[in-house]
């Protein structure tokens, strides 16, 4: 039977690993996938990266890393990562995941040049993703939590642009059949998003941001569950044997 794989790059805060679990519990629980084709692998300790004809889909989590440190474990993740997109295997990469697709398939990322972006936002959908499989038929404008210091500032040769926002213009796109990049958080709440500005906040003010006004404008959002749902029904779509 081929797995979906949860391919960990990092965790979450400690306060809120504590309270909450972490962000492949958040994946899974948004996936509602059958827990017995579900397995997480943790790229940053080193498990092996399974064998293609193994996996029937990938999501790549978030992390407090940045893909322009080039660590050895990101590096080799970045290795991997187009050999499911030439296969068709269904990618979903979030945030770290959505920068770490970008760079493996040849796009820039680097430090947003509109600084971080913390919070729940609106997003607009580009034409492009009108008959998308995972963003197709949602709303022009979505509401989505954001939490990112870099951001993929330049596509990789072949991609769509799905999504775009005021301090981000590539907030989602498709690659090949099935391989999407999400700049924001499906998985996070607002509870998730206020903490992480509450963390950052000094760093926030230090760039002329206001952590308050930003927390003030957090609420929660059904998009992130919906998006997550539409990939495990895509992911089961295509087999899982």
């Amino acid at each position: 039977m081929r797995e979906l794989i949860i391919l960990k790059t990092g965790s979450t805060l400690p306060t809120l690993l504590t309270r909450k679990g972490d962000f492949t519990d958040w994946i899974a629980a948004g996936l509602e996938a059958d827990s017995a084709a579900v397995r997480v692998v943790d790229a940053v300790n080193g498990d092996a990266l399974p064998a293609y004809d193994a996996v029937a889909g990938v999501v790549i989590t978030g992390s407090h890393a940045m893909v322009t440190e080039r660590q050895p474990w990101s590096e080799r993740t970045a290795a991997w990562l187009p050999g499911l997109v030439e296969r068709g295997i269904p990618t979903l990469g979030i945030c770290y995941g959505h920068q770490l697709l970008a760079h493996a398939l040849g796009g820039e990322v680097g430090d947003n040049p509109n600084g971080r972006e913390f919070g729940t936002v609106s997003i607009e959908l580009t034409a492009e993703a009108a008959d998308d499989p995972l963003l197709g038929g949602l709303p022009a404008r979505l509401p989505v939590q954001v939490c990112h210091t870099q951001s993929a500032l330049t596509l990789p040769a072949g991609a769509r642009r799905l999504a775009q926002g005021d301090r981000d213009a590539n907030q989602a796109f498709v690659v090949g059949e099935a391989a999407w990049g999400v700049q924001f958080h499906p998985e996070f709440d607002a509870d998730v998003v206020m903490t992480y500005i509450e963390h950052y906040g000094a760093r926030l003010r230090a760039e002329g941001q206001d952590p308050d006004a930003l927390s003030a404008g957090c609420c929660d959002t059904p998009v992130g569950t919906t998006i997550l749902r539409r990939f495990g029904l895509i992911v089961a779509a295509r087999g899982l044997q």
